[in-house]
């Protein structure tokens, strides 16, 4: 359990440092002066991550007020109730599941979708077996979607799911 809320704290912790900082007319008046010029930052690759075929398979249906793009991995066994929120961005939610599919099939099936719907890969990581994925729509209001898939017991994947639909 600890481990899940670990990799959880690590995607919310990346997923925050994916969003532009507001831009301020004024800098705060403790700022330094900062001479350096500023450099473009790149996306991230999810290029290092092995290369995994996604199979042609049905996911489950959404859950109710979640996207296409956010629906269940095939074969997957929720764990818990789903934590689900309405808001200025838009319908949201978060959803624990296991699956016998590896980190590296399930990441590679939400990048699928998200990128079939039109979300632009914002986030790679590989951390040991653990891999996470995040993608997002344009500006600060649009749509993400973030998966964490690491090796749980028996051979299963536990996968942390979470999305907003944008507003």
């Amino acid at each position: 359990m600890m481990s899940r809320l670990a990799v959880l704290a690590a995607l919310a912790l990346a997923a925050a440092a994916c969003r532009p900082a507001a831009e301020s007319a004024e800098p705060a008046p403790d700022a330094p002066n900062a001479a350096a010029p500023a450099t473009a930052v790149a996306a991230p690759s999810v290029a290092a991550a092995p290369a995994v075929v996604v199979a042609n398979v049905e996911p489950r249906p959404p859950l109710p007020g979640a996207p296409a793009y956010a629906a269940i991995y095939p074969g997957g066994e929720i764990e818990g109730a789903p934590t689900t929120a309405s808001g200025a961005a838009g319908d949201g939610g978060l959803v624990t599941f296991t699956t016998e599919a590896s980190p590296d099939a399930v990441v590679a099936f939400y990048k699928s979708r998200a990128e079939a719907a039109g979300l632009t890969s914002t986030l790679g990581m590989n951390q040991g077996d653990a891999r996470a994925y995040g993608a997002a729509g344009i500006g600060d209001a649009g749509a993400s979607l973030r998966v964490v898939a690491s090796p749980a017991s028996e051979g299963e994947t536990s996968v942390q799911l979470s999305w907003s639909e944008g507003g």
